[in-house]
Protein backbone atom coordinates (compact mmCIF):
# COMPACT_ATOMS: atom_id res chain seq x y z
CA UNK A 1 0.00 0.00 0.00
CA UNK A 2 1.57 3.54 0.01
CA UNK A 3 3.74 5.06 1.93
CA UNK A 4 2.93 8.75 3.14
CA UNK A 5 5.09 10.02 0.66
CA UNK A 6 3.32 8.08 -2.61
CA UNK A 7 0.77 10.16 -4.59
CA UNK A 8 -2.30 9.02 -5.88
CA UNK A 9 -4.18 9.11 -9.44
CA UNK A 10 -6.50 12.12 -9.52
CA UNK A 11 -8.98 9.17 -10.84
CA UNK A 12 -8.74 6.92 -8.02
CA UNK A 13 -9.07 9.77 -5.25
CA UNK A 14 -12.59 9.74 -6.52
CA UNK A 15 -12.80 5.81 -4.79
CA UNK A 16 -10.46 6.91 -2.32
CA UNK A 17 -7.70 4.41 -3.12
CA UNK A 18 -4.30 4.86 -4.60
CA UNK A 19 -3.22 2.30 -7.58
CA UNK A 20 -1.19 0.41 -5.04
CA UNK A 21 -4.01 -0.04 -2.38
CA UNK A 22 -6.64 -1.36 -5.03
CA UNK A 23 -4.36 -3.27 -6.65
CA UNK A 24 -3.11 -5.33 -2.86
CA UNK A 25 -6.84 -5.66 -1.85
CA UNK A 26 -8.80 -7.01 -5.15
CA UNK A 27 -5.47 -8.97 -5.29
CA UNK A 28 -6.28 -10.68 -2.03
CA UNK A 29 -3.18 -9.07 0.29
CA UNK A 30 -2.40 -6.11 2.16
CA UNK A 31 1.37 -6.06 1.33
CA UNK A 32 2.62 -2.91 -0.50
CA UNK A 33 3.05 -4.77 -3.61
CA UNK A 34 1.42 -5.79 -6.64
CA UNK A 35 0.25 -9.86 -6.54
CA UNK A 36 2.41 -10.29 -9.69
CA UNK A 37 5.49 -9.24 -7.86
CA UNK A 38 5.15 -10.97 -4.55
CA UNK A 39 6.39 -14.04 -4.20
CA UNK A 40 4.17 -16.19 -1.61
CA UNK A 41 6.01 -19.66 -2.38
CA UNK A 42 7.53 -19.26 1.16
CA UNK A 43 3.66 -19.22 2.80
CA UNK A 44 4.72 -16.09 4.79
CA UNK A 45 1.78 -14.15 6.11
CA UNK A 46 1.49 -11.77 3.99
CA UNK A 47 -1.16 -9.76 5.61
CA UNK A 48 0.99 -9.23 8.57
CA UNK A 49 4.01 -7.98 6.00
CA UNK A 50 7.03 -9.92 7.26
CA UNK A 51 9.54 -9.63 5.13
CA UNK A 52 12.28 -12.33 4.97
CA UNK A 53 15.91 -11.89 5.87
CA UNK A 54 16.69 -11.20 2.33
CA UNK A 55 14.26 -8.55 2.11
CA UNK A 56 15.99 -5.44 3.77
CA UNK A 57 13.27 -2.70 1.63
CA UNK A 58 10.74 -1.96 4.12
CA UNK A 59 9.24 0.19 1.50
CA UNK A 60 8.84 -2.25 -1.35
CA UNK A 61 8.03 -5.33 1.15
CA UNK A 62 9.41 -8.19 -1.52
CA UNK A 63 8.86 -11.05 1.08
CA UNK A 64 11.22 -13.64 0.54
CA UNK A 65 13.72 -12.01 -1.88
CA UNK A 66 13.50 -11.25 -5.87
CA UNK A 67 10.95 -13.99 -7.57
CA UNK A 68 13.35 -14.13 -10.53
CA UNK A 69 15.61 -15.22 -8.20
CA UNK A 70 13.81 -17.41 -7.03
CA UNK A 71 12.36 -18.89 -9.71
CA UNK A 72 16.03 -19.57 -10.93
CA UNK A 73 16.85 -21.27 -8.31
CA UNK A 74 13.97 -23.61 -7.90
CA UNK A 75 12.94 -24.98 -11.25
CA UNK A 76 9.59 -26.40 -9.89
CA UNK A 77 8.43 -22.70 -9.45
CA UNK A 78 5.73 -21.95 -12.87
CA UNK A 79 6.08 -18.07 -13.52
CA UNK A 80 5.64 -15.65 -16.81
CA UNK A 81 8.00 -16.60 -19.55
CA UNK A 82 9.69 -13.52 -19.37
CA UNK A 83 8.45 -9.95 -19.18
CA UNK A 84 7.49 -10.19 -22.55
CA UNK A 85 5.20 -13.14 -22.37
CA UNK A 86 1.84 -12.46 -23.98
CA UNK A 87 -0.33 -14.68 -21.26
CA UNK A 88 0.86 -12.09 -19.26
CA UNK A 89 -2.34 -9.30 -19.01
CA UNK A 90 0.32 -6.88 -18.74
CA UNK A 91 1.43 -7.45 -22.35
CA UNK A 92 -1.95 -7.33 -24.04
CA UNK A 93 -2.55 -5.04 -27.13
CA UNK A 94 -4.10 -1.69 -26.17
CA UNK A 95 -7.30 -2.43 -28.14
CA UNK A 96 -7.51 -6.02 -26.07
CA UNK A 97 -6.85 -3.40 -22.94
CA UNK A 98 -9.79 -0.93 -23.69
CA UNK A 99 -12.20 -2.98 -24.89
CA UNK A 100 -12.06 -4.75 -21.40
CA UNK A 101 -12.32 -1.33 -19.62
CA UNK A 102 -14.41 -0.13 -22.04
CA UNK A 103 -17.56 -2.52 -21.13
CA UNK A 104 -16.26 -3.02 -17.47
CA UNK A 105 -17.32 0.58 -17.33
CA UNK A 106 -20.41 0.18 -18.81
CA UNK A 107 -21.46 -2.25 -15.93
CA UNK A 108 -20.20 -0.52 -13.52
CA UNK A 109 -22.03 2.30 -14.38
CA UNK A 110 -25.51 0.09 -14.36
CA UNK A 111 -25.39 -1.40 -11.18
CA UNK A 112 -25.02 1.75 -8.69
CA UNK A 113 -27.69 3.45 -11.09
CA UNK A 114 -29.72 0.92 -9.88
CA UNK A 115 -29.45 2.44 -6.41
CA UNK A 116 -31.28 5.24 -7.05
CA UNK A 117 -33.07 5.01 -10.19
CA UNK A 118 -36.35 3.36 -8.47
CA UNK A 119 -36.43 6.45 -5.98
CA UNK A 120 -38.72 8.11 -8.08
CA UNK A 121 -41.13 5.16 -8.27
CA UNK A 122 -41.81 4.78 -5.07
CA UNK A 123 -45.36 6.59 -4.62
CA UNK A 124 -46.50 4.28 -7.18
CA UNK A 125 -45.04 1.12 -5.51
CA UNK A 126 -46.89 2.41 -2.15
CA UNK A 127 -50.44 2.96 -4.16
CA UNK A 128 -49.90 -0.50 -5.96
CA UNK A 129 -48.72 -2.65 -3.13
CA UNK A 130 -51.26 -0.64 -0.60
CA UNK A 131 -48.60 0.13 1.49
CA UNK A 132 -48.16 3.33 3.81
CA UNK A 133 -45.33 2.77 5.71
CA UNK A 134 -42.42 5.79 5.44
CA UNK A 135 -39.95 2.94 6.93
CA UNK A 136 -41.12 0.61 3.89
CA UNK A 137 -40.99 3.66 1.42
CA UNK A 138 -37.49 4.34 2.32
CA UNK A 139 -36.16 0.89 3.01
CA UNK A 140 -36.83 -0.01 -0.44
CA UNK A 141 -34.99 2.61 -2.35
CA UNK A 142 -32.02 1.95 0.13
CA UNK A 143 -31.69 -1.77 1.18
CA UNK A 144 -30.20 -1.79 -2.01
CA UNK A 145 -27.15 -0.30 -1.05
CA UNK A 146 -27.04 -2.44 2.33
CA UNK A 147 -26.20 -5.27 -0.59
CA UNK A 148 -22.93 -3.09 -1.01
CA UNK A 149 -21.82 -3.73 2.32
CA UNK A 150 -22.17 -7.55 2.42
CA UNK A 151 -21.74 -8.50 -1.05
CA UNK A 152 -17.65 -7.64 -1.12
CA UNK A 153 -17.39 -9.49 1.85
CA UNK A 154 -18.04 -12.71 0.10
CA UNK A 155 -16.95 -11.10 -3.69
CA UNK A 156 -13.57 -10.65 -2.89
CA UNK A 157 -12.42 -14.10 -1.49
CA UNK A 158 -14.65 -15.29 -4.36
CA UNK A 159 -12.70 -13.49 -6.93
CA UNK A 160 -9.51 -14.46 -5.21
CA UNK A 161 -10.47 -18.43 -5.37
CA UNK A 162 -12.14 -18.50 -9.10
CA UNK A 163 -10.75 -15.55 -10.63
CA UNK A 164 -12.20 -12.17 -11.41
CA UNK A 165 -13.97 -13.12 -14.96
CA UNK A 166 -15.39 -16.39 -13.36
CA UNK A 167 -16.68 -13.71 -10.21
CA UNK A 168 -17.86 -11.20 -13.16
CA UNK A 169 -20.06 -13.37 -15.04
CA UNK A 170 -21.53 -15.17 -12.40
CA UNK A 171 -22.81 -12.06 -10.42
CA UNK A 172 -23.82 -10.95 -13.81
CA UNK A 173 -26.08 -13.40 -14.34
CA UNK A 174 -27.51 -12.83 -10.29
CA UNK A 175 -27.45 -9.60 -10.85
CA UNK A 176 -30.26 -9.92 -13.98
CA UNK A 177 -32.44 -12.55 -12.29
CA UNK A 178 -32.84 -10.69 -9.40
CA UNK A 179 -33.68 -7.34 -11.59
CA UNK A 180 -36.24 -9.34 -13.41
CA UNK A 181 -37.56 -10.83 -9.97
CA UNK A 182 -38.07 -7.40 -8.90
CA UNK A 183 -39.87 -6.37 -11.77
CA UNK A 184 -42.28 -9.39 -11.30
CA UNK A 185 -42.29 -8.62 -7.42
CA UNK A 186 -46.36 -8.92 -6.12
CA UNK A 187 -45.36 -7.66 -3.23
CA UNK A 188 -43.55 -5.30 -1.08
CA UNK A 189 -41.74 -7.68 0.83
CA UNK A 190 -40.57 -9.46 -2.10
CA UNK A 191 -39.79 -6.59 -3.64
CA UNK A 192 -37.46 -5.87 -1.10
CA UNK A 193 -35.91 -9.27 -0.73
CA UNK A 194 -34.98 -9.38 -4.35
CA UNK A 195 -33.58 -5.10 -3.70
CA UNK A 196 -30.93 -6.73 -1.28
CA UNK A 197 -30.35 -9.73 -3.30
CA UNK A 198 -29.97 -7.70 -6.55
CA UNK A 199 -27.54 -5.34 -4.73
CA UNK A 200 -24.77 -7.97 -3.64
CA UNK A 201 -24.68 -9.17 -6.87
CA UNK A 202 -24.10 -5.98 -8.19
CA UNK A 203 -20.93 -4.92 -5.94
CA UNK A 204 -19.07 -6.97 -8.11
CA UNK A 205 -17.72 -4.52 -10.33
CA UNK A 206 -17.17 -1.83 -7.32
CA UNK A 207 -15.28 -4.59 -5.11
CA UNK A 208 -12.48 -6.33 -8.17
CA UNK A 209 -12.91 -3.52 -10.74
CA UNK A 210 -10.00 -1.70 -9.33
CA UNK A 211 -7.99 -5.12 -9.10
CA UNK A 212 -8.85 -5.87 -13.23
CA UNK A 213 -7.39 -2.26 -13.76
CA UNK A 214 -4.05 -3.20 -11.97
CA UNK A 215 -4.08 -6.53 -13.54
CA UNK A 216 -3.21 -5.00 -16.99
CA UNK A 217 -2.36 -1.70 -16.76
CA UNK A 218 1.01 -0.69 -15.07
CA UNK A 219 0.79 2.01 -12.74
CA UNK A 220 2.14 4.75 -14.43
CA UNK A 221 -0.92 3.58 -17.61
CA UNK A 222 -3.85 3.35 -15.27
CA UNK A 223 -5.15 7.07 -15.07
CA UNK A 224 -7.22 7.40 -18.09
CA UNK A 225 -8.59 3.65 -17.19
CA UNK A 226 -9.57 4.17 -13.61
CA UNK A 227 -11.34 7.57 -14.29
CA UNK A 228 -13.51 5.38 -16.72
CA UNK A 229 -14.28 3.25 -14.55
CA UNK A 230 -14.75 5.65 -11.18
CA UNK A 231 -17.45 7.79 -13.30
CA UNK A 232 -19.79 5.11 -12.74
CA UNK A 233 -19.98 5.05 -9.06
CA UNK A 234 -19.59 8.77 -9.08
CA UNK A 235 -22.77 9.31 -11.24
CA UNK A 236 -24.93 6.36 -11.51
CA UNK A 237 -26.72 7.30 -8.42
CA UNK A 238 -27.09 11.10 -9.68
CA UNK A 239 -28.18 10.31 -13.07
CA UNK A 240 -31.12 7.24 -11.69
CA UNK A 241 -33.37 9.60 -10.82
CA UNK A 242 -33.27 11.37 -13.38
CA UNK A 243 -34.06 9.35 -16.41
CA UNK A 244 -36.11 7.16 -13.55
CA UNK A 245 -38.19 10.30 -13.16
CA UNK A 246 -39.42 10.41 -16.91
CA UNK A 247 -39.54 6.15 -17.22
CA UNK A 248 -41.94 6.15 -14.48
CA UNK A 249 -44.16 9.07 -15.97
CA UNK A 250 -44.07 7.46 -19.23
CA UNK A 251 -44.53 3.51 -18.36
CA UNK A 252 -44.63 2.89 -14.50
CA UNK A 253 -41.87 1.88 -11.67
CA UNK A 254 -41.78 -2.16 -12.82
CA UNK A 255 -40.05 -0.64 -16.62
CA UNK A 256 -37.34 0.73 -14.14
CA UNK A 257 -36.41 -2.86 -13.42
CA UNK A 258 -36.98 -3.99 -17.01
CA UNK A 259 -34.38 -1.44 -18.61
CA UNK A 260 -31.85 -1.96 -15.94
CA UNK A 261 -32.12 -5.84 -16.72
CA UNK A 262 -32.19 -5.26 -20.28
CA UNK A 263 -28.89 -3.17 -20.05
CA UNK A 264 -27.44 -5.36 -17.64
CA UNK A 265 -27.84 -8.61 -19.32
CA UNK A 266 -26.62 -6.27 -22.68
CA UNK A 267 -23.32 -5.83 -20.93
CA UNK A 268 -22.88 -8.78 -19.56
CA UNK A 269 -23.12 -10.73 -22.82
CA UNK A 270 -20.11 -8.46 -23.71
CA UNK A 271 -18.28 -9.10 -20.96
CA UNK A 272 -18.72 -12.72 -21.33
CA UNK A 273 -17.64 -12.31 -25.01
CA UNK A 274 -14.98 -9.77 -24.89
CA UNK A 275 -13.33 -10.32 -21.38
CA UNK A 276 -11.02 -12.74 -20.64
CA UNK A 277 -9.29 -13.31 -16.93
CA UNK A 278 -6.81 -11.06 -15.84
CA UNK A 279 -6.26 -12.41 -12.03
CA UNK A 280 -2.45 -13.45 -12.44
CA UNK A 281 -2.35 -15.93 -9.43
CA UNK A 282 -5.39 -16.98 -11.35
CA UNK A 283 -3.56 -17.57 -14.84
CA UNK A 284 -0.53 -18.84 -13.03
CA UNK A 285 -2.36 -21.74 -11.36
CA UNK A 286 -4.08 -22.60 -14.69
CA UNK A 287 -0.82 -22.51 -16.41
CA UNK A 288 0.89 -24.85 -13.65
CA UNK A 289 -2.12 -27.17 -14.35
CA UNK A 290 -1.42 -27.19 -17.58
CA UNK A 291 2.20 -27.74 -16.87
CA UNK A 292 1.74 -30.49 -14.96
CA UNK A 293 -0.38 -32.15 -17.31
CA UNK A 294 2.11 -31.98 -19.73
CA UNK A 295 5.10 -33.01 -18.00
CA UNK A 296 4.06 -35.39 -15.41
CA UNK A 297 5.96 -33.49 -12.92
CA UNK A 298 3.36 -32.79 -9.84
CA UNK A 299 5.83 -30.63 -7.88
CA UNK A 300 5.39 -28.03 -9.83
CA UNK A 301 3.95 -24.77 -8.07
CA UNK A 302 2.85 -21.61 -8.89
CA UNK A 303 4.67 -18.52 -7.88
CA UNK A 304 1.54 -16.83 -7.01
CA UNK A 305 0.41 -19.36 -4.99
CA UNK A 306 -0.36 -18.46 -1.08
CA UNK A 307 -0.53 -22.30 -0.28
CA UNK A 308 -3.67 -21.75 2.33
CA UNK A 309 -7.11 -23.24 2.26
CA UNK A 310 -10.13 -21.39 0.57
CA UNK A 311 -11.56 -21.60 4.17
CA UNK A 312 -8.78 -19.70 5.34
CA UNK A 313 -8.35 -17.14 2.80
CA UNK A 314 -12.36 -16.46 2.97
CA UNK A 315 -12.23 -16.02 6.91
CA UNK A 316 -9.47 -13.67 6.56
CA UNK A 317 -10.87 -11.79 4.10
CA UNK A 318 -13.80 -11.57 6.53
CA UNK A 319 -12.72 -10.77 9.67
CA UNK A 320 -9.53 -8.30 9.34
CA UNK A 321 -12.05 -5.53 8.34
CA UNK A 322 -13.98 -5.51 10.83
CA UNK A 323 -11.50 -6.49 13.72
CA UNK A 324 -9.93 -2.88 12.40
CA UNK A 325 -13.58 -1.50 12.71
CA UNK A 326 -13.89 -2.52 16.49
CA UNK A 327 -10.21 -2.22 17.33
CA UNK A 328 -8.68 0.81 16.02
CA UNK A 329 -9.84 4.30 16.85
CA UNK A 330 -8.67 5.92 13.69
CA UNK A 331 -10.32 3.21 11.56
CA UNK A 332 -13.69 3.44 13.97
CA UNK A 333 -14.08 7.43 14.31
CA UNK A 334 -13.01 8.22 10.86
CA UNK A 335 -15.65 5.72 9.37
CA UNK A 336 -18.44 6.33 11.83
CA UNK A 337 -18.11 10.18 9.95
CA UNK A 338 -17.45 9.43 6.67
CA UNK A 339 -20.91 6.80 6.93
CA UNK A 340 -23.04 9.29 8.91
CA UNK A 341 -22.28 11.77 5.88
CA UNK A 342 -22.84 9.38 3.58
CA UNK A 343 -25.92 8.52 4.83
CA UNK A 344 -27.39 11.58 5.49
CA UNK A 345 -26.78 11.85 1.15
CA UNK A 346 -29.14 8.86 1.11
CA UNK A 347 -31.67 9.94 3.41
CA UNK A 348 -31.84 13.27 0.17
CA UNK A 349 -31.96 10.32 -2.23
CA UNK A 350 -35.14 8.58 -0.83
CA UNK A 351 -36.72 11.28 0.60
CA UNK A 352 -36.19 14.19 -2.20
CA UNK A 353 -38.89 12.81 -4.16
CA UNK A 354 -41.65 13.00 -1.67
CA UNK A 355 -40.50 17.01 -0.58
CA UNK A 356 -40.57 18.57 -4.51
CA UNK A 357 -43.38 16.75 -5.29
CA UNK A 358 -45.50 17.43 -2.37
CA UNK A 359 -43.91 20.72 -1.61
CA UNK A 360 -43.28 22.18 -5.13
CA UNK A 361 -45.49 20.05 -6.92
CA UNK A 362 -43.01 18.69 -9.66
CA UNK A 363 -44.64 15.77 -11.70
CA UNK A 364 -43.20 12.08 -11.20
CA UNK A 365 -41.20 12.70 -14.39
CA UNK A 366 -39.30 16.14 -13.54
CA UNK A 367 -39.08 15.46 -9.78
CA UNK A 368 -36.06 13.62 -11.06
CA UNK A 369 -34.33 16.93 -12.07
CA UNK A 370 -33.93 17.94 -8.61
CA UNK A 371 -31.12 15.18 -8.37
CA UNK A 372 -29.03 17.73 -10.58
CA UNK A 373 -27.91 19.89 -7.57
CA UNK A 374 -26.35 17.03 -5.70
CA UNK A 375 -24.63 16.00 -9.05
CA UNK A 376 -23.15 18.88 -9.86
CA UNK A 377 -21.62 19.05 -6.29
CA UNK A 378 -20.17 15.45 -6.08
CA UNK A 379 -18.32 16.55 -9.71
CA UNK A 380 -17.13 19.64 -8.29
CA UNK A 381 -15.50 18.26 -4.95
CA UNK A 382 -14.33 14.76 -7.15
CA UNK A 383 -12.73 17.79 -9.55
CA UNK A 384 -10.81 19.88 -6.55
CA UNK A 385 -9.92 16.75 -4.40
CA UNK A 386 -8.58 14.40 -7.42
CA UNK A 387 -6.27 17.54 -8.84
CA UNK A 388 -5.46 19.32 -5.62
CA UNK A 389 -4.33 16.25 -3.26
CA UNK A 390 -1.34 15.31 -5.10
CA UNK A 391 -0.40 18.93 -5.32
CA UNK A 392 -0.88 19.55 -1.95
CA UNK A 393 1.30 16.17 -0.59
CA UNK A 394 3.97 17.32 -3.18
CA UNK A 395 4.16 20.05 -1.72
CA UNK A 396 4.55 18.86 1.72
CA UNK A 397 7.16 16.23 0.52
CA UNK A 398 9.48 18.67 -0.70
CA UNK A 399 9.66 21.19 2.66
CA UNK A 400 10.75 18.40 4.57
CA UNK A 401 8.39 14.62 4.17
CA UNK A 402 4.80 14.20 3.83
CA UNK A 403 2.77 11.89 6.19
CA UNK A 404 -0.77 10.81 6.15
CA UNK A 405 -1.65 13.82 7.80
CA UNK A 406 -1.04 15.91 5.00
CA UNK A 407 -4.19 14.54 3.65
CA UNK A 408 -6.58 16.43 5.91
CA UNK A 409 -4.52 19.65 5.40
CA UNK A 410 -6.28 20.26 1.98
CA UNK A 411 -7.08 23.61 1.82
CA UNK A 412 -11.46 22.93 1.43
CA UNK A 413 -11.70 19.89 3.56
CA UNK A 414 -12.78 21.77 6.55
CA UNK A 415 -14.63 24.07 4.72
CA UNK A 416 -15.84 21.20 3.16
CA UNK A 417 -17.20 19.35 6.32
CA UNK A 418 -18.36 22.78 7.19
CA UNK A 419 -20.34 23.19 4.17
CA UNK A 420 -22.20 20.17 4.51
CA UNK A 421 -24.49 21.03 7.67
CA UNK A 422 -24.61 24.26 5.92
CA UNK A 423 -26.43 23.24 2.74
CA UNK A 424 -28.59 20.92 5.21
CA UNK A 425 -29.80 24.07 6.92
CA UNK A 426 -30.54 25.54 3.68
CA UNK A 427 -32.26 22.54 2.17
CA UNK A 428 -34.47 22.72 5.27
CA UNK A 429 -35.77 26.09 6.08
CA UNK A 430 -36.41 27.17 2.62
CA UNK A 431 -38.39 23.99 1.60
CA UNK A 432 -39.93 23.99 4.89
CA UNK A 433 -41.03 27.70 3.90
CA UNK A 434 -41.60 27.11 0.41
CA UNK A 435 -39.05 28.91 -0.73
CA UNK A 436 -38.65 29.16 -4.64
CA UNK A 437 -37.08 25.44 -5.68
CA UNK A 438 -33.51 26.61 -6.97
CA UNK A 439 -32.69 27.27 -3.68
CA UNK A 440 -32.91 24.50 -1.93
CA UNK A 441 -31.51 22.72 -4.66
CA UNK A 442 -28.43 25.22 -4.09
CA UNK A 443 -28.83 23.50 -0.74
CA UNK A 444 -28.32 20.05 -1.48
CA UNK A 445 -25.18 20.74 -4.17
CA UNK A 446 -23.29 22.45 -0.95
CA UNK A 447 -24.24 18.97 0.66
CA UNK A 448 -22.80 16.86 -2.19
CA UNK A 449 -19.87 19.15 -2.61
CA UNK A 450 -19.30 18.90 1.39
CA UNK A 451 -19.60 14.83 1.38
CA UNK A 452 -17.30 14.42 -1.47
CA UNK A 453 -14.63 16.23 -0.25
CA UNK A 454 -14.70 14.42 3.55
CA UNK A 455 -15.07 11.27 2.30
CA UNK A 456 -12.14 11.27 -1.00
CA UNK A 457 -9.83 12.93 2.02
CA UNK A 458 -10.52 10.44 4.61
CA UNK A 459 -10.24 7.45 2.54
CA UNK A 460 -6.86 8.25 1.12
CA UNK A 461 -6.04 9.28 4.80
CA UNK A 462 -6.45 5.48 5.85
CA UNK A 463 -4.68 4.59 2.95
CA UNK A 464 -1.74 6.26 3.56
CA UNK A 465 -1.90 5.58 7.65
CA UNK A 466 -2.30 2.08 7.29
CA UNK A 467 0.16 1.28 4.47
CA UNK A 468 0.45 -2.45 4.64
CA UNK A 469 -3.13 -2.82 6.25
CA UNK A 470 -5.01 0.26 4.12
CA UNK A 471 -6.76 -2.22 2.06
CA UNK A 472 -9.01 -4.03 5.05
CA UNK A 473 -9.00 -0.18 6.74
CA UNK A 474 -11.05 0.93 3.22
CA UNK A 475 -12.85 -2.41 3.85
CA UNK A 476 -13.89 -1.74 7.14
CA UNK A 477 -15.43 2.12 6.15
CA UNK A 478 -17.32 0.64 3.08
CA UNK A 479 -19.10 -2.03 5.44
CA UNK A 480 -20.04 0.37 7.91
CA UNK A 481 -20.84 3.40 5.27
CA UNK A 482 -23.28 0.98 3.27
CA UNK A 483 -24.72 -0.09 6.28
CA UNK A 484 -25.69 3.36 7.05
CA UNK A 485 -26.74 4.05 3.70
CA UNK A 486 -28.94 1.70 4.08
CA UNK A 487 -30.68 2.30 7.51
CA UNK A 488 -30.44 5.83 8.16
CA UNK A 489 -32.91 6.52 5.53
CA UNK A 490 -35.11 4.97 6.90
CA UNK A 491 -36.00 7.58 9.47
CA UNK A 492 -36.32 10.38 6.95
CA UNK A 493 -40.09 10.50 6.16
CA UNK A 494 -41.17 9.86 9.91
CA UNK A 495 -38.79 12.55 11.41
CA UNK A 496 -39.83 15.09 9.08
CA UNK A 497 -43.62 14.35 9.72
CA UNK A 498 -43.08 14.77 12.98
CA UNK A 499 -40.44 17.84 12.93
CA UNK A 500 -41.13 19.18 9.68
CA UNK A 501 -38.86 19.80 7.06
CA UNK A 502 -37.24 23.29 8.85
CA UNK A 503 -36.33 21.07 11.99
CA UNK A 504 -36.03 17.95 10.90
CA UNK A 505 -33.60 18.69 8.41
CA UNK A 506 -31.79 20.74 10.90
CA UNK A 507 -31.59 17.66 13.34
CA UNK A 508 -29.19 15.96 10.51
CA UNK A 509 -27.49 19.05 10.29
CA UNK A 510 -27.00 19.73 14.04
CA UNK A 511 -25.40 16.36 13.95
CA UNK A 512 -23.16 16.68 10.55
CA UNK A 513 -21.64 19.91 12.90
CA UNK A 514 -21.05 18.23 15.80
CA UNK A 515 -18.69 15.80 13.42
CA UNK A 516 -16.25 18.44 12.42
CA UNK A 517 -14.10 17.70 14.89
CA UNK A 518 -12.80 14.49 13.68
CA UNK A 519 -10.91 15.55 10.35
CA UNK A 520 -9.86 18.31 12.81
CA UNK A 521 -8.87 16.38 15.64
CA UNK A 522 -6.98 13.72 13.31
CA UNK A 523 -5.43 16.96 11.26
CA UNK A 524 -3.65 17.82 14.79
CA UNK A 525 -3.01 14.39 16.89
CA UNK A 526 -3.61 11.45 13.84
CA UNK A 527 0.10 11.08 14.07
CA UNK A 528 0.55 10.50 17.95
CA UNK A 529 -2.85 8.07 17.61
CA UNK A 530 -1.22 6.42 14.59
CA UNK A 531 2.27 5.57 16.08
CA UNK A 532 0.90 4.80 19.44
CA UNK A 533 1.69 1.14 20.01
CA UNK A 534 -1.44 1.21 22.99
CA UNK A 535 -3.57 1.59 19.13
CA UNK A 536 -1.92 -0.92 17.17
CA UNK A 537 -4.32 -3.83 15.82
CA UNK A 538 -3.14 -7.40 15.83
CA UNK A 539 -4.17 -9.20 12.53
Amino acid sequence: MATPATFLNPAREAQGLDDRAADAYEKGHDADVPSDQVDTSSHLDIEKGVPSAASTNSDEMTLGGDPRTETEQDPDIVDWDGPDDPENPLNWPDSKKWTLIGILGMVTLVTPLASSFFAPGVPQVMATFGVTSNILAGLVVSIYILGFAIGPLIIAPMSEMYGRFTTYNVCNVFFVIFTVACALSNSMGMLIAFRILAGMAGAAPLTIGGGTIADIFPQEQRAGAMAIWSMGPLLGPVLGPVAGGFLVKAKGWRWVFWIIAIFAGFFAICLYLFGRETYHPTLLARKTKRLQKETGNMNLRSKLDSGLPPREIFARSIVRPIKMLIFSPIVLLMSVYVSINYGIMYLFFTTMTFVFEDTYHFSSSSVGLAYLGMGVGLILGMGYVGKMSDVYVRKAQASGGAKPENRLELPLTIPGAILLPIGIFIYGWTTDKGVHWIVPIIGTALVGLGNLTGMMTIQTYLVDAFTVHAASAIAANTVLRSIFGAFLPLAGLDMFDALGLGWGNSLLGFIALALIPVPLFFRFRGESIRTNPKFQVAL
